[in-house]
């Protein structure tokens, strides 16, 4: 029987203008177990003058386990989104990713094929992606870690199409990332998705989709960058929950979601059906 743990992605806390170290606090103090930092590849502004949650990964990866430690948080992956269509700007991203992960204590890197060039073809792109995991799924098993592929984009909007995408390269670094908000808006029907990728999944984004949202965007869209409340929207957690316990190993929730409010009561909600 699977185990779940929840965890949240520290975009929760990208409206309200605090830095890294606030946000594994503020999680930690609503009662979450695991982080799931966002990390990005140079410098930029805000997350420099602490206005912003994002780690570049020029910084000392012990900067993640310290803040981490003196929260008593753990880390449930990196968030590290990259445009796998892209070799020039995701390959050494999702290298530099892994190896900062390796050095954090973080087991699993997420990402996607994101945004395809505007020129190339459908066959072009999948062999300009197979390149960039063959080489990152190389670091990734020199040091034990996963590489979550999330449903996100283009070609992961369907389950044929993540498939694909998992079955470029074979290793046993890939793994699945789900996102039962972007898998729902995308069209198709989360449950039955989750179940075929069970045994592949290494990570789970708990996204929930409002009615609202829903009405307005679903099939037009391929994903979204955070829902709403776990709870409050159109995704049944309970089963969810059902379909990851019925699997083999461990998986994180890491709540996904725009608000420390919605934090609360989706850490809330999800405990009250884990017990």
């Amino acid at each position: 029987m699977g185990h779940i743990q929840v965890g949240i992605n520290l975009e929760f806390v990208r409206h309200d203008d605090k830095g890294f170290e606030w946000a594994v606090e503020k999680a930690a103090a609503i009662g979450y177990e695991f982080v799931e930092p966002m990390v990005h590849w140079g410098r930029e502004l805000l997350s420099e003058a602490g206005y912003f949650h994002s780690v570049s990964l020029l910084d000392d990866p012990y900067r993640v386990k310290r803040a981490c430690a003196r929260a008593g948080v753990r880390l449930s992956g990196l968030s590290s989104h990259t445009p796998l269509c892209k070799p020039e700007i995701s390959l050494e991203y999702l290298k530099q990713a892994l190896r900062f992960a390796a050095e954090c204590g973080a087991p699993v890197v997420n990402t996607d094929e994101g945004p395809k060039p505007a020129w190339t073809s459908v066959e072009e792109d999948h062999v300009l992606m197979r390149y960039v995991l063959t080489e990152a799924a190389a670091v990734a098993e020199a040091r034990g870690l996963k590489i979550g592929l999330e449903p996100h984009q283009q070609y992961s909007r369907t389950p044929a199409g993540l498939q694909r995408i998992c079955g470029l390269v074979d290793s046993p670094a890939l793994g699945v990332n789900f996102d039962t908000g972007n898998s729902y808006l995308a069209g198709q029907d989360p449950y039955s998705w989750l179940e075929s990728v069970a045994e592949r999944l290494v990570h789970l984004h708990a996204k929930d989709i409002s009615l609202s949202q829903s009405q307005a965007e679903r099939g037009a869209v391929s994903g979204t960058p955070v829902g709403c409340a776990c709870g409050d929207g159109v995704i049944d957690w309970r089963r969810v929950i059902e379909i990851c316990r019925a699997a083999q190993g461990s998986v994180v929730f890491s709540v996904e979601c725009g608000t420390i409010e919605q934090a609360e009561r989706s850490l809330a909600h999800l405990r009250a059906l884990l017990s």
